[in-house]
């Protein structure tokens, strides 16, 4: 990809309603589900898995020390000469990390990347201390599958019941699951689904388009959109379970060896 795509990827991550409401939510739940469960002010060794540009990484350095870990090495460049955070270039399948090292593992959005998402999942294990943390996010519904999945290179989007499955072949207990981007998950159903339906009626495509784009041109919608997305954080906070969303979040909690 060229440094281009990345510089404007650094911006959408700072400013684009989706990603900092995305953030926000991630936070609270992070403080409100996991930091709650740690030891009060020890430094908790954090990793994060499918780095990006970096925001993710920032956010959670205000908990703990955090190791970053991106596959794509371009990215891994224009993060430390814009940042200056130092990511590891590696895969999530083949990490670089010794056995039980981190006491929370992240990884926003970075499952549905991998081909072998059943050894994604065994490494995330294996770098995790017993009694240690795992914080994802993956989309969800097969049926929203659409031009943005192909731009972003996913292999799939997952169920709540299957990415539990997925999770639970390891030594992962799950503590907590459920879907989020509630509020505008009708909206973005009927855009993914009349498009496809207008596809298969015209048999042609025009240019490719991901959720992303498009939407941010306005401001008063964004901000909107923006404020409507981030109230899930309450429902959330009150412990709702959600019937459906754009999205899955899971945290799961690696069993204790018992000799």
């Amino acid at each position: 990809m060229d440094t281009e795509y990345y510089i404007d990827y650094y911006d959408l991550e700072r400013s684009h309603w989706w990603f900092t409401a995305r953030i926000d939510i991630l936070e609270s739940i992070l403080s409100k589900r996991i930091l709650v469960n740690t030891e009060p002010n020890t430094s908790i060794k954090i990793l994060n898995v499918g780095v990006a540009t970096g925001a993710t990484t920032e956010m959670l350095s205000k908990y703990g020390e955090v190791k970053s870990l991106e596959y794509d090495k371009d990215c891994c460049q224009f993060l430390f000469d814009k940042t200056g955070i130092q990511a590891v270039n590696a895969s999530v399948t083949d990490m670089p990390f010794e056995d039980n090292s981190y006491d929370l593992v992240c990884a926003f959005d970075v499952i549905e990347h991998v081909e072998n998402d059943f050894l994604a999942i065994q490494e995330i294990d294996r770098v995790l201390k017993p009694g240690g943390f795992t914080f994802t996010t993956v989309p969800a519904f097969q049926f929203l599958w659409g031009d943005h999945d192909l731009i972003n290179h996913h292999f799939r989007r997952y169920t709540r019941t299957n990415y539990n499955k997925l999770l639970s072949s390891s030594t992962i207990t799950t503590t907590y699951l459920n879907y989020f981007n509630f509020w505008l998950f009708l909206p973005i159903s009927l855009v993914r689904v009349c498009s496809k339906v207008l596809t298969l009626a015209f048999q042609k495509k025009e240019q490719k388009s991901s959720d992303t784009e498009g939407i941010n041109s306005n401001k008063l919608i964004g901000t909107l959109l923006g404020g409507i997305f981030n109230s899930e954080k309450y429902l959330l906070h009150l412990g709702i379970r959600l019937p459906f969303g754009v999205s899955i979040v899971h945290i799961g909690k690696k069993k204790h060896h018992h000799s």
